[in-house]
């Protein structure tokens, strides 16, 4: 039985038995819109993969792709000819992905590696397709509330080193999203770092007003446990100030 496998994270290859193979750009679209999207009619592939030309050019673009990948490639597309999906059994590394996303969102840390594998692993790069742009920015979002989500884990058993690593990955996709620094802060607060705590939510704050022209959505306050008083106002001081702006 023939093993194939399909990586779209870091770059477009399929591999045979083990084997890379050659594969036109055209039929590198089919395969990847498949992969991403699961079964689909022929109509919509043919507007979704070529949306500037005509309904009949398009359609029989998709033809002729259809027509070599089941000459040259037998059994990686399934034998329906409408809808179009890709065989069983064929391993996509997209969905070791997903699926370790879904085990941080349910609760579970993954294990060894995801962080790495979920702030590492661009779709596609270099693609610039709409639906690919699109599929690029949904998969972008689904890794940073993963590593949100790992981060709130290792917090709760008091990993302060490694709820940080991971806040910062997230942080690193986004680096305007305010629930990332304050993972981070609630991280160094909570280890005793209260110092960096601070740092980081007025380098955040700066960084928001410089690039975005607008405040966080919430005036940020360092967590400094539940026995210490916080100020009533929620202001943090900047610096070189003594008290709450006016």
């Amino acid at each position: 039985m023939v093993a194939w496998e399909l990586h779209l994270l870091g770059s477009w290859e399929l591999l045979r038995d083990g084997a890379p193979l050659p594969i036109g750009r055209r039929q590198q679209r089919l395969i990847a819109s498949l992969a991403l999207m699961g079964s689909r009619p022929r109509s919509y592939l043919a507007g979704l993969l070529w949306p500037e030309s005509s309904e009949h050019q398009a359609a029989g673009n998709l033809r002729s792709s259809v027509f070599k990948l089941r000459h040259q490639l037998p059994d990686l597309l399934d034998r329906s000819l409408d809808p179009l999906r890709l065989s069983d059994g064929i391993t996509v590394d997209l969905d070791r992905l997903r699926w370790v996303a879904q085990k941080a969102l349910a609760g579970t840390l993954p294990g060894a590696g995801a962080e790495d594998l979920l702030f590492g692993s661009e779709l596609l790069p270099g693609w610039y397709d709409d639906w690919v742009m699109y599929e690029q920015e949904r998969l972008r979002g689904l890794r940073v509330l993963a590593l949100e989500a790992i981060a709130r884990n290792h917090l709760s058993t008091g990993n302060y080193e490694a709820a940080i690593s991971a806040a910062r990955y997230a942080a690193s996709l986004e680096p305007l999203r305010e629930s990332a620094h304050k993972l981070i802060s609630r991280a160094q607060t909570d280890s005793g770092s209260r110092a960096d705590a601070q740092r980081t939510l007025l380098e955040f704050r700066r960084r928001l007003w410089t690039e975005m022209g607008v405040a966080p959505a919430e005036r940020q306050v360092v967590n400094r446990g539940p026995a210490a008083a916080r100020p009533q106002s929620g202001w943090i001081p900047r610096a070189g100030t003594a008290g709450p702006e006016r």
